[in-house]
């Protein structure tokens, strides 16, 4: 690299930029920048004209540069013109988006899939074990939903009985405490319930404030599960049951029975009861023939069958049971249950080991397979 000759083209190249109309100081930059890519390409591959090389390059640079400036202005134009910043309205969109999520091109079961997973936060998972289905089953579920509603304008919401179901699984996965979305999920109903006058929102209300006001006292200490004969009924919530109760009893005063109402007086007579003695059995059956016949659900069956074991005796309860599929999740707990109280200890140790294999929740898990040593010990000694 011949310095000497890149000095002696300097002033020159110079000139020809400040005649072209640069201003100096813009010129001498671009003049520098231009220098610097000489020295790093001249090596390798040397110009036949040096002056001619100096002059293309050095002008190019001032342009760039010259747009960049202009660019940097606009922008800086346009920032100074914007209205000076003010209050802005404290909007909760939230609900909102849940029912421009359950769209009415989508069944009501893919809305509430496609909802949870885009708005409520759930994972794939989760979903798939509320639905009752393989994973693989739900993700092609939630993909064919994606498909259905691409391209297509938000601009029609979905059904109430769409964004309810969506709320009450966002209630159930956040009261399992896998995710805490319980408490977001009666705040979104508690808004849907002052903008709707429905029972069945009112009734939803009810059934997640009678269910949250036992939270406390679901768990141990050491973060094991007590079920709800065991807990420590001084520690529930009781303005949440009256409010509960209260705004359930408004809603079956107006004669519209839907299941979410069912399902919070079944929670309301849990929590009317002072002792797990005192609870109203014959009553809850009662609800259940009714939650039955509303929903056909297998999981709703399952639990009744264990409410007529307490109201009718064990048998009843173990009769009623065997009428259903054996691969319903929890089957083997209720089995259990229902066998340690008819006196078959060993079938209900089997049972309550074989209902720990099969449970997801590993604080359930954890408490069955402490009802299988127990009732193990028991045996042995």
């Amino acid at each position: 690299m011949d310095e000497a000759l890149l000095r002696s083209l300097t002033p020159g190249v110079l000139t020809i930029l400040v005649r072209r109309g640069a201003d100096f100081a813009a010129a001498e930059d671009a003049v520098q920048d231009a220098l610097v890519e000489a020295v790093r390409v001249w090596p390798a591959d040397p110009p036949r004209d040096a002056k001619g090389w100096l002059v293309t390059v050095a002008w190019r640079k001032f342009l760039d540069q010259a747009r960049a400036d202009s660019a940097r202005r606009r922008r800086e134009d346009l920032v100074d013109e914007e209205p000076a910043p003010g209050p802005t309205p404290d909007v909760d969109d939230t609900l909102q988006l849940y029912f421009l999520c359950a769209h009415p091109s989508l069944t009501p079961s893919s809305a509430v899939a496609l909802t949870l997973r885009a708005v409520g936060g759930l994972t794939t998972r989760q979903i798939a074990q509320a639905y009752l289905v393989p994973e693989a089953t739900m993700a092609q579920r939630i993909s064919r939903a994606k498909r259905t509603v691409s391209g297509i304008r938000f601009d029609q919401p979905g059904d109430v009985a769409t964004v309810l179901r969506v709320l009450y699984l966002v209630f159930n996965e956040g009261y399992s405490g896998d995710v805490d979305l319980a408490a977001e999920a009666i705040r979104l109903t508690r808004q849907l319930a002052a903008a709707i006058d429905h029972p069945e929102v009112a009734g939803l209300l009810a059934l997640m404030l009678l269910h949250h006001a036992r939270r406390a006292s679901r768990t141990a200490p050491d973060g094991s599960l007590v079920p709800l004969a065991e807990q420590d009924r001084g520690r529930w919530d009781t303005a949440s049951i009256a409010e509960g109760v209260r705004i359930l009893q408004a809603a079956l005063a107006r004669d519209r029975l839907g299941e979410f109402q069912a399902q919070a007086a079944i929670a309301a007579l849990h929590a009317d009861a002072l002792t797990a003695e005192e609870t109203d059995w014959v009553q809850i059956v009662e609800w259940y023939d009714e939650l039955a016949r509303l929903t056909d659900s297998p999981v709703v069956r399952l639990n009744q069958a264990v409410a007529v074991g307490e109201a009718d005796g064990p048998r009843a309860g173990l009769a009623a049971l065997a009428a259903l599929d054996d691969s319903l999740p929890r089957y083997s707990a209720a089995a259990a249950y229902l066998h340690e109280r008819d006196g078959d200890l060993p079938k209900a140790a089997r049972l309550y080991a074989e209902a720990a294999r099969k449970a997801s929740d590993l604080a359930e898990r954890d408490y069955l397979t402490r009802q299988a040593a127990r009732l193990n010990a028991r045996l042995r000694g």
